[in-house]
């Protein structure tokens, strides 16, 4: 059959389907926007395929994103209160701690110490700690408590929802977090003046305010540092950190410097010392394993069903290829007909994907568990190159039978 007779006919038949003539272009021809709608027409006349792959990519993006940013938001959690502490610059502390659960109390003289090296506009105690209160109907909770200076307030969350943070400055009185009242008394209306026993004292509840999540669930209870010296009046040492704002016109280093040397006490700039608690926990705990598997599973998972669903679709469409190579269509443009498959592929499963995300993370907003939880576009990112990883692997394999098909196979029965 010659080549007019070849061009001139209405429609090319395939063992497999059927091409318009105006399609097919004689080799070395150049490369046909028409060839990107075949390509698309293939794509999305096989549903099952072609939701099937993107389901695996769905399913990829979405654990990932999800996971991720879950992950980030415990980690982050366990270094809230030194994120949320902005005002100060440095934390000073006994040279043994290592993150901030695990504070090693110094002697109430430091303090004064502290604030009269060089380059140190303020400085204020900072009490952090875990205890155990009772409730008037005899049941026991184990909270975080939280010491902050009577004077200056700083530490304190700033959204009060109810009270006055200046309340305070009265002895014996503490602040809640919302989160911590709902958790200790279910399905009751905000009340102020609840009485709780610590150290057999009392301790009177007259503000709520909206503070920062923490990795636990525990209420946050909010108290001057002078109220924690009469909770806990026989314990010699208990001054946990000192946290300092740096003087206009000294470098937070220098500082750090002059207050380890002339104190004798560690110090470290708030970031670094916020990056050291989250280690901790990223290095000595299972959540960033647990995590890590969980998402290296939906990977797995997501590349096996993209790479052989994506297989199995080259494979059903072998005589198609083969027509095409049987009427000059080269290697090159095949490849780029499966790799516009594949990246449309990619982008829908991909902005499916981080868009459940994105209405998970929103669903989820109030939820107090999930409180804080952001989607990061560094996460949106990771995301991206894992998905071009997975269909480079599904293209790699696919592609492989798209260049050995053979163009005689096309006039086989």
């Amino acid at each position: 059959m010659g080549k007019a007779s070849a061009y001139d006919s209405k429609r090319v038949e395939t063992g497999s389907g059927a091409f318009p003539h105006h399609l097919v272009r004689p080799r070395g021809y150049p490369y046909s926007a028409n060839m990107w709608s075949i390509a698309l027409k293939m794509l999305l006349g096989d549903k099952p395929k072609y939701f099937g792959l993107v389901f695996g990519v769905t399913f990829a993006s979405l654990l990932m994103g999800q996971q991720v940013s879950v992950f980030i938001s415990l980690m982050t959690r366990t270094a809230g209160l030194i994120f949320d502490l902005t005002e100060a610059d440095i934390w000073v502390m006994d040279r043994r701690v290592r993150y901030i659960d695990e504070p090693e109390p110094i002697r109430d003289i430091e303090l004064p110490v502290v604030r009269s090296v060089e380059g140190v506009e303020w400085a204020v105690p900072f009490y952090k700690g875990v205890a155990t209160v009772r409730q008037p109907d005899g049941l026991s909770q184990v909270v975080i408590l939280v010491g902050i200076d009577p004077v200056s307030l700083v530490g304190l969350a700033n959204d009060t929802l109810q009270g006055d943070a200046r309340v305070l400055l009265q002895p014996q009185t503490a602040m809640i977090d919302k989160n911590g009242y709902k958790f200790m008394w279910p399905g009751q209306d905000f009340v102020l003046g609840r009485e709780l026993e610590v150290n057999d004292q009392r301790l009177v509840i007259n503000a709520i305010c909206n503070a920062a999540p923490t990795l636990t669930t525990y209420p946050t209870l909010y108290v001057s540092y002078t109220t924690i010296t009469q909770l806990f009046p026989q314990t010699r040492n208990r001054l946990p950190f000192v946290v300092v704002k740096v003087a206009p016109g000294h470098r937070i280093d220098d500082v750090v410097r002059r207050i380890e040397q002339e104190t004798g006490l560690q110090a470290l700039p708030r970031i670094e010392f916020a990056w050291r608690s989250i280690n901790y926990f990223a290095t000595r705990t299972g959540i960033p394993i647990n995590f890590g598997i969980t998402v290296f599973l939906g990977v797995i998972i997501g590349a096996a069903i993209t790479a052989q669903t994506f297989y199995l679709f080259v494979v059903e469409n072998t005589k198609q290829f083969a027509a095409m190579k049987a009427f000059g269509v080269t290697n090159g443009q095949l490849f780029r007909l499966v790799m516009l498959q594949a990246t449309f592929v990619g982008v829908v499963g991909y902005s499916l994907g981080m868009g459940l995300t994105a209405l998970f993370i929103r669903s989820v907003g109030n939820v107090p568990a999930f409180r804080g939880l952001t989607l990061h576009w560094q996460v949106v990112a990771g995301a991206a190159v894992m998905i071009t990883l997975i269909i480079a692997i599904a293209v790699s394999v696919s592609l492989i039978k798209v260049f050995r098909a053979d163009p005689a196979m096309v006039f086989k029965g």
